[in-house]
């Protein structure tokens, strides 16, 4: 059976990576056909949806965030301003580079470790496993 560690971290990086070469190649051609990247930034792909860029910053909250917490500790903050691709790649790339940072001995053996979210007024409780698998994935 794979580990904690195996199950997440090469996830969330596989994923983030995937998500930075889209990144360059919107960036690519951005360039070339020398449109404004803040029309792709702005853009939202349903109305009631955050725009792309927030997209881009919360999928490297989630990932970051879900690693963090499997160790025992409070997620890295990144301060989301980013006005143009080459930053929201910066982001992705400096998410990767904290995960990388984590050891499968600090995840691994997680599967029962109390995991607490707090959302506004309210606490949900996780033990490592469900919230990896069911809040996290």
């Amino acid at each position: 059976m794979p580990s904690m560690y195996q199950i997440s971290v090469p996830a969330y990086v596989r994923r983030l990576n995937g998500l930075a070469g889209c990144l360059k190649k919107a960036q690519a051609l951005y360039a070339e056909k020398k449109y404004d990247e803040t029309t792709l930034l702005a853009y939202r792909f349903y109305p009631d949806m955050f725009h792309f860029a927030r997209q881009v910053q919360a999928a490297t909250d989630h990932a970051r965030s879900g690693g963090a917490r499997l160790v025992g500790m409070e997620p890295p903050a990144i301060e989301a301003n980013e006005h143009s691709l080459a930053e929201l790649i910066a982001r992705v790339e400096k998410s990767v580079e904290f995960l990388n940072s984590l050891k499968p001995e600090q995840i691994d053996g997680s599967e029962d470790r109390t995991i607490v979210l707090k959302f506004r007024e309210r606490e949900t409780t996780y033990k490592g496993i469900d919230f990896l698998l069911h809040q996290s994935m």
